[in-house]
């Protein structure tokens, strides 16, 4: 009995603490005086990611090696322990500098696909519809997905809050 009391502390502990890491990079625009906040770029396989957000919009920036998007691109996003995958289009301009932006309306009640993201771990983006016709694929390592699911649901929260002001 007291290893199993022991173990439920143990793991509500290493949940609080893993809950609480939001070390976020912040920056205060200067003409507007609106505040954004930033995960700051992560290295993913193929490519790289910044989830940022302010008042009005919560921004996934893929930056992904030697593809072109356009209006037409979009990304399959599959769950762990799930089957259901989300689809979504680009929402960033057309470019052939590998950017795709999946942009949410910030609110105090998040879209489901935002929710699901700040909520329950990714394990993979295809991305469709590049000047190459072939797919990206981003499969992402346990660490990866950590910091997705940590980053998303930080992001989440503090812009939420950055309505109010």
């Amino acid at each position: 009995m007291r290893y199993y009391l022991l173990t439920a502390a143990l793991m509500g502990v290493i949940h609080l603490s893993v809950a609480q890491d939001c070390q976020l990079q912040s920056e205060t625009d200067v003409y507007t005086k609106e505040t954004k906040i930033s995960s700051g770029f992560k290295e993913i396989n193929h490519g790289k990611l910044t989830i940022d957000g302010n008042k009005t919009e919560i921004d996934f920036f893929f930056t992904i090696k030697d593809k072109c998007f356009n209006d037409a691109s979009t990304v399959h996003i599959y769950f762990e322990g799930t089957k259901t995958k989300f689809l979504q289009k680009n929402t960033g301009r057309i470019n052939c500098n590998g950017f795709f932006h999946l942009i949410f309306k910030n609110s105090t009640t998040p879209t489901s696909v935002l929710k699901k993201l700040a909520t329950q771990k990714v394990t993979q983006f295809i991305f469709f519809n590049d000047n190459t016709k072939q797919e990206a694929i981003i499969t992402l390592t346990p660490e990866e997905q950590d910091w997705i699911l940590n980053k998303a649901g930080c992001v989440v929260t503090e812009s939420q809050k950055l309505i109010k002001k």
